[in-house]
């Protein structure tokens, strides 16, 4: 019989205990900006997921309103109320409580919108590099057609068709289109990324091997070519995280991005322009703040996560 100190000493450790072991984990830990970065959007990713269990108020309940607490100065200057930490905008919300929830509708856009950019692009990108010939030139002549239109101009193209298709749709429609307009943008780099390393893999040993013993293509990509160049997507799904952000906010920052119901972070940057110069600064400036901590904090993880799975960069 075995001994079960032996067996439980020669057993492989698990998944945690390799990733704490790995390098990774040893860069994280030795960078300070990656680590500053991690904590301040895992705050703003708590704060936006958990706004209706956590905001002070609920700027979408009209009962709670009172227009006579519109336009208070945060509560450390004089004139402001310590029920509204960070002041209220023209109707009497709760600067604070509404910078949560257009948290909670900047992220949503943001992170739907990169998901299915990085579905599309890899899968484009994984197929025209393994296959190669007629499709492969297809695919990166579209690529190429993409790029050379801005990307807020052309989600400010599908946004205006969608909403000349659709124009009595409800929000979820509104959504949905603003959505597809910002992932319409983003699947080329991810496609044309994940093309040049699936050419590098294909003619690699073990994808030569398993075309020998009969493995089919598919088998192929997806269980052997896909998770070698998942590195650099991981990289840029980070960054495009910040870029989608940023795209979202600015469309509605133009007053065609999310419905005037549910407003973003945008939409409150424009409303509160409109104050800006009049003296209530507060109703501008702190959602202007968020959105820069967020965009910020992503594009330095990514920074971050580029060097820790580059070996050449360490």
């Amino acid at each position: 019989m075995s001994d079960p100190a032996a067996t439980a000493a020669a057993a492989p450790p698990g998944a945690g205990a390799r990733f704490l072991d790995s390098d990774v984990w040893h860069s994280f830990r030795t960078s300070p900006a990656a680590m500053i970065a991690a904590l301040t959007a895992a705050l703003c990713l708590f704060a936006a997921v958990f706004a209706p269990w956590i905001a002070p108020h609920n700027p979408y309940d009209l009962a709670s309103i009172n227009l006579s607490d519109a336009q208070l100065p945060p509560a450390w200057l004089a004139g402001g109320d310590w029920r509204f930490v960070l002041g209220t905008d023209d109707q009497g919300r709760d600067i604070l409580s509404t910078i949560m929830y257009g948290a909670r509708i900047s992220l949503y856009v943001g992170l739907v919108a990169v998901a299915l950019s990085v579905v599309f692009g890899v899968g484009l990108g994984l197929l025209s590099g393994f296959v190669g010939g007629r499709l492969d030139a297809f695919i990166m002549r579209v690529c190429d057609v993409m790029l050379s239109f801005p990307a807020l101009l052309v989600a400010l193209l599908i946004d205006g068709i969608g909403r000349a298709m659709f124009p009595g749709a409800h929000d979820a429609l509104a959504f949905a289109v603003l959505v597809f307009a910002i992932a319409l943008t983003g699947w080329v780099k991810f496609a044309r990324t994940v093309r040049g390393s699936t050419m590098v893999e294909r003619n690699k040993e073990y994808v030569q091997a398993a075309r020998v013993i009969g493995v089919s293509r598919w088998r192929i990509m997806t269980r052997h070519v896909l998770p070698n160049v998942m590195g650099p997507v991981l990289v840029l799904t980070t960054i495009d995280i910040g870029q989608a952000i940023l795209i979202e906010a600015t469309l509605s920052f133009l007053g065609v991005g999310v419905p005037p119901t549910t407003p973003s972070l945008g939409t409150l940057i424009r409303i509160g322009g409109n104050y800006l110069f009049s003296g209530e600064w507060w109703i501008t400036v702190f959602p202007g703040v968020m959105l820069v901590l967020i965009v910020l904090s992503v594009n330095l993880l990514g920074d971050w996560l580029r060097d820790a799975l580059n070996p050449r960069l360490r």
